[in-house]
């Protein structure tokens, strides 16, 4: 287990006013919810739909853009974000005609946007998606900070967490979403991303000293089935 460079509830006092300046956000919002039975993404948090929620997190932490990749023939999320995007010009919509093909595109799409975008100087890219719930800025800020090539999350999933859950069964942590990456990684990575084949494999693949990690379990409750979001309701994480 690589060691965290954060835990939970640390206060940082570095300013991060540099990475803010020279970052870019790709939020993935185009999953179908096929679990689910319904998009996650216009789920009600605070009033507004949750992919609306998210966007103002992420624009929390001053980017140069925010590519939002939502699913096509998606009304609802389509009018969800255009709004926003119409009052933030750092705001880009990028839609995913193939959002049945996995994760991999979905992002394939958003760093070539960064690209195309030739007035930015970006360093690094933050990619997030829209259902865990309790992300919230202190943790985006804590993945800037660090200065390794990649800042992951580190978390449990919902079965270590959930109270009837076997202590003999062993469940390991994840490392994932969201993520901070050097840019010009990226940029190398994006042949590779392919299908539900995504950055994971490839950052196991780095050397020790160039991942860190911040520890932040409430990123365990994201949502992908009608349980976890009647449970997220009932703690009124999302709106009823």
């Amino acid at each position: 287990m690589r060691k965290s460079i954060f835990t939970e509830g640390t206060e940082h006092t570095e300013s991060t006013e540099q990475q803010s300046q020279n970052h870019a956000v790709i939020i993935l919002a185009s999953g179908l919810s096929q679990r689910l039975g319904q998009p996650k993404q216009v789920l009600v948090k605070s009033g507004e739909p949750l992919i609306t929620y998210m966007t103002r997190l992420a624009i929390t932490t001053n980017p140069q853009v925010i590519v939002i990749v939502i699913p096509d023939n998606h009304l609802l999320i389509a009018s969800a974000i255009t709004a926003l995007a119409n009052q933030y010009p750092m705001v880009q919509i990028v839609v995913n005609s193939q959002a049945d093909t996995g994760m991999a595109h979905s992002l394939s799409l958003g760093i070539e946007t960064i690209a195309a975008i030739e007035s930015t100087v970006i360093d690094r890219v933050v990619i997030m998606g829209v259902d865990q719930i309790l992300l919230d800025e202190p943790h985006l800020t804590a993945l800037l900070a660090g200065k390794q090539t990649v800042v992951a999350s580190r978390y449990h999933n919902w079965r270590r967490l959930e109270k009837h859950q076997n202590r003999d069964e062993k469940v390991s942590d994840i490392i994932g979403l969201p993520l901070a990456i050097d840019y010009k990684l990226l940029r190398q990575w994006q042949s590779e991303l392919i299908g539900d084949k995504g950055l994971r494999h490839l950052i196991r693949g780095l050397p020790t000293d160039q991942v860190g990690e911040v520890d932040n379990d409430q990123l365990s409750y994201d949502i992908d089935t009608p349980e976890q979001l009647a449970f997220a309701k009932q703690k009124g994480w999302l709106d009823s």
